[in-house]
């Protein structure tokens, strides 16, 4: 029957090896790094990411401008797509006065079924050019979050590989310097010499 004791390589012992308390300290360490650092660099990086997008969505929001316009033609209820592709979003014609009193009339994608006369969003640029919308706060969060969840998979991924060559080279030291003992006491047991 196998018995296991607890924490032998921190324990005085005659048995244990220079290369056993370096692995034991290098297991703390990443427990301590998985449970604090990981998750603190997703923190971070979601804080980073929602900070910056946060700043060009009001950049983009201050440079915009919100108009309602009016549909000039009547949108298709079905646009036909290939068998398991995602259907594409109809365009169609809509007029508007810009900022400067001119008229405009420009091809934007609208949803589908909807009748001449109606009035539909559109967000344009100082120069009157049509702009997709600023992302709104919701977008910006579950970019964050996206970011921070990223993050901190990528913190675990290179502690694992990490922790996988630490403990490679601590294998290749142990053998090595089992060989070396080995040599050392191999001609008392078998009565060669070397």
């Amino acid at each position: 029957m196998r018995t296991r004791v607890r924490g032998w390589r921190w324990r005085r012992n005659p048995l244990r090896r220079r290369s056993d308390v370096v692995e034991a300290w290098w297991a703390l360490a990443v427990c301590v790094l998985l449970c604090v650092g990981a998750p603190l660099v997703g923190a971070g990086a979601a804080w980073w990411t929602y900070d910056g997008t946060q700043a060009h969505a009001a950049a983009r929001h201050a440079a915009q401008q919100h108009v309602r316009a009016v549909l000039v033609e009547d949108v298709p209820t079905a646009v036909p797509s290939r068998p398991g592709a995602r259907p594409p979003s109809p365009s169609a014609r809509v007029r508007w006065t810009g900022s400067d009193g001119t008229r405009q009339t420009r091809l934007v994608g609208v949803p589908a079924g909807l009748r001449r006369g109606t009035r539909v969003d559109v967000w344009t640029d100082a120069r009157g050019r049509i702009v997709r919308p600023a992302p709104s706060s919701s977008v910006i969060l579950q970019q964050a979050l996206a970011m921070g969840v990223f993050a901190s998979a990528g913190a675990v991924s290179v502690l694992f590989v990490a922790h996988l060559c630490v403990r490679r080279a601590l294998a290749r030291r142990r053998l090595a310097q089992w060989e070396h003992d080995w040599a050392r006491t191999e001609p008392d047991w078998t009565r060669r010499t070397a």
